[in-house]
């Protein structure tokens, strides 16, 4: 294999996994990005505040969903440190006096959830069968090997691939809970991404997907300095391994029959010749580049939209809240607050901004103490910052034109604080804003959309899946595996590793 040459579009955290693979198994690499610095959505931006400047997360802001295996093999864990809050998450539904803490351990899950809650299903249940379709799904990750409903029926019996793979969100939640709040918590998974409606063929995979990482366990965490420092160190040991990384390069065209990739940088042409072409990019671009008609067409039928928006916080000194606990890491547990109280409510608002004409329904807010996990990890920075991932927003306006929307968030955020008047700096971006920034289809952040269609062993462009999964079409040396490719998106990095062993395979 050695000296291959392979032509990488996009530097995301995919076709960065990919090319580190690729690279180290002796092919040549090269990558053509358009922005300015390589990661895709996982980048940093700076805030000037009192004459001092600050980075934050831009888009990505926590790690989770990232395979053990791929942090340590590309050479990341010997450069980065990370922090993952074991503290119970701290859940506030509006009109509550007490929050809710969801445990790790199901025993003490149970419990809480059945006091505070009255629920009284199977807490136990649900998480030892998540635990056996997560495991399967690693499984099929370590060994990059596409999905099929044959196996998952063959390894987890046809009952929980039911429930948990072909089902809808709406039946698996009916099946273990019995609270509405429970179900609303678990229904986030769901709709976190897009609109999703509960009864959605499909639908209950997004929750062991989401899970499905194994870097913290199947939890969420940070890395030291931000969660950019992934992207940005991934493509320091690419080039450091001798992957060349143009960027402020667009691509002009590509020849599938002369196998060239012709590219503006600096306003001059230049071409790159490869035995295989990657597409790490968005499904429009893709197919935009390779495509035929018919293909362009499928593709803008496909449901990315995005319903998130992100709101950044800086603060002076460091966030007090109101509820938490005396363990060491209470104040980097992650929050969340709930609008709503029924599951009707939750679908209905979160269906609310398909309709443009809808800017913003209230539905709910993640919480994530950016700064408070930095200080786990022994970093002192100027301000301390919080992000907050909320529901509900359509594509219509950008975050600067809903400032009355941005405000309102804001002080709900703050009421939770002992400490608001320290809040020193916000900025408010809506999906539009994401769709810009991130040129993503619909301004879909995490691409983990899943519904009938585009889910699990159909979650690819190739013309015969079973041949080449992450093939492009019917071209035999291009490949897809931009962050709307199985697995999913988010800085996971999967459908990259398991592309690059796909390529491997077929150029031994």
């Amino acid at each position: 294999m050695s000296e291959r040459r392979i032509c990488i579009v996009g530097a995301g955290i995919n076709s960065l996994v990919a090319a580190n693979y690729l690279q180290r198994a002796g092919c040549q690499v090269t990558m053509i990005e358009r922005g300015s610095k390589v990661g895709g959505a996982c980048v940093s931006e700076t805030a000037t505040v009192g004459g001092l400047t600050h980075e934050y997360a831009l888009g990505a802001s926590v790690l989770g969903l990232m395979q053990r295996f791929v942090f340590e093999e590309t050479g990341l864990s010997q450069r980065l440190s990370t922090f993952v809050p074991t503290h119970p998450k701290i859940i506030h539904f509006a009109g509550d006096v007490e929050p809710t803490w969801i445990y790790r351990d199901a025993t003490e899950l149970d419990r809480e959830l059945a006091d505070k809650w009255g629920e009284r299903g199977d807490v136990e249940a649900f998480r030892a069968d998540e635990a056996r379709v997560v495991s399967y799904l690693q499984k099929g990750y370590r060994n990059a090997r596409p999905p099929s409903l044959d196996e998952a029926r063959s390894e987890l019996g046809a009952s929980l691939v039911e429930l948990w793979i072909t089902g809808s969100a709406r039946a698996l939640l009916d099946h273990y809970f019995t609270s509405e709040r429970s179900k609303i918590y678990m229904a986030m998974t769901i709709t976190e991404s897009g609109p999703v409606p509960l009864d959605d063929p499909y639908s209950a995979f997004t929750l062991p997907l989401m899970d499905s990482g194994s870097i913290f366990d199947g939890y969420y965490g940070f890395v030291e300095g931000g969660i950019w420092r992934i992207t940005e160190t991934l493509g320091e040991l690419n080039q450091d391994m001798g992957v060349s990384i143009h960027l402020d390069s667009t691509v002009v065209s590509v020849d599938t029959t002369s196998h060239k990739v012709v590219y503006d940088c600096d306003r001059r042409e230049h071409e790159v010749r490869y035995d295989k072409l990657i597409l790490g990019t968005d499904p429009v671009t893709a197919t935009k580049l390779v495509g035929n008609a018919e293909q362009v067409e499928s593709t803008s039928q496909l449901k990315f939209r995005g319903s998130s928006g992100k709101l950044n916080l800086m603060f002076r000194k460091p966030v007090r809240w109101k509820h938490g606990s005396d363990a060491q890491d209470s104040d980097a547990a992650f929050r969340f607050i709930f609008d709503v109280n029924t599951l009707e409510d939750f679908e209905r608002a979160a269906l609310a901004v398909i309709d443009d004409k809808v800017d913003y329904v209230p539905g709910y807010m993640q919480i994530y103490c950016e700064g408070a996990a930095m200080r786990q990890l022994g970093r002192e920075e100027p301000f301390d910052r919080l992000a907050i991932f909320f529901k509900n927003f359509s594509l219509a306006n950008n975050g600067s034109s809903l400032p009355e929307t941005a405000a309102i968030s804001r002080q709900k955020v703050l009421s939770y604080i002992e400490n608001p008047e320290d809040c020193v700096w916000t900025r408010m971006l809506t999906p539009k804003d994401l769709c810009e920034l991130f040129h993503f289809p619909g301004g879909n952040l995490d691409h983990t959309m899943l519904t009938g269609g585009q889910t699990f062993f159909d979650r690819n462009y190739s013309a015969d899946a079973g041949a080449g999964f992450y093939r492009f079409g019917m071209l035999e040396d291009v490949y897809m595996c931009g962050s709307a490719t199985y697995p999913c998106g988010s800085v996971a990095g999967t459908p990259g590793y398991m592309c690059s062993e796909q390529v491997r395979r077929e150029l031994r």
